[in-house]
């Protein structure tokens, strides 16, 4: 697809009007003219055509995208061809827009967009289009790379409590020590100072004991894991209940909490890995969700 910029279009009526001209007149040197616009044109198409060809696409999103939150997207383009470089390359995918002023021959190029995903669920990004008005800006030339892309986008993340759901469970199991180190419980060694040990565990009286800098090794403590029973929550409002567990989920295991999740009759057993926290997120992305189209802003 071509589109005439103002100057290719006052370009092309000056070409025809000299022409014509040319032909009325017979004129060697008119004739000469006429010919030096069509071969400048004729420059422009080749040009033009050759520099959106042999071209890929890659857009590559954060391994974690909620909804509502802006996130940076990287745009890379790809050029095949060995010997001319990629001028002036415009990106447009859905809301998403940049321009890649230079790639080299067999290089890349790359770009940065912040967007924002308005709803959780499954969003597709398809046919992006890639323009360029290399060499002279008479004309637009635009060509779908016909690739499609697909994200889910996690749910937004809402302060709330869920606490009163496993509270009485972690205090009927209570707590236990691991032999792991940590900076909770009991000493389990002493040892020699490292740069970056935190000040409050420096273990004074063997540093004065011995003259040198010690520091107490603690265990860790491991707590009991929890089960969030999605049907039990009583917020009535599906989103916000959605957005509500996700958080608990997140502030659960940064507390170090193994949590599970119960949902559509499915159960996500205990676990503190982030494969485990994305599965369980992406779960409550797709719950009474339909695949969307892809809905961006950019910021």
């Amino acid at each position: 697809m071509i589109k005439i910029s103002k100057a290719g279009f006052l370009y092309i009526v000056i070409t025809i009007f000299m022409g014509i001209a040319a032909a009325n007149t017979n004129n060697n040197l008119v004739f000469l003219i006429v010919s030096g616009l069509l071969s400048f044109m004729s420059i422009s198409g080749f040009f033009g055509k050759a520099n959106l060809s042999r071209l890929d696409l890659g857009i590559d999103f954060p391994q974690e995208v909620y909804a509502g939150s802006q996130v940076p997207v990287k745009i890379t383009m790809e050029n095949r061809r060995r010997h001319l470089p990629a001028f002036l390359i415009s990106l447009k995918a859905g809301r998403i827009s940049v321009l890649l002023p230079f790639t080299p021959g067999k290089g890349t190029s790359s770009a940065f967009a912040n967007i924002t995903f308005r709803e959780r669920g499954l969003h597709t990004i398809e046919n992006p289009l890639v323009s360029s008005v290399f060499p002279f800006n008479f004309f637009t030339r635009y060509k779908a790379l016909g690739k499609t892309y697909t994200i889910i986008v996690l749910p937004r993340l809402k302060a709330c409590d869920l606490a009163s759901l496993y509270r009485s469970e972690r205090r009927s199991r209570g707590e236990k020590v691991s032999d792991a180190i940590g900076y909770d419980a009991d000493v389990l060694s002493i040892r020699e100072y490292v740069r970056g040990d935190p000040i409050k565990y420096i273990h004074w009286k063997a540093t004065a004991k011995t003259g040198k800098l010690k520091t107490k090794e603690l265990s860790s403590l491991s707590y009991q894991p929890v089960v969030i029973e999605f049907d039990n929550v009583m917020i009535r409002d599906i989103e916000e209940k959605i957005s509500c567990v996700a958080y608990t989920i997140i502030q659960l295991l940064k507390n170090s909490v193994p949590v599970g999740l119960r949902i559509n009759g499915r159960l996500y057993p205990p676990d503190i890995t982030s494969a485990h926290k994305l599965s369980m997120l992406r779960e409550l992305a797709m719950y009474e969700k339909e695949d969307v189209q892809a809905s961006v802003m950019t910021a």
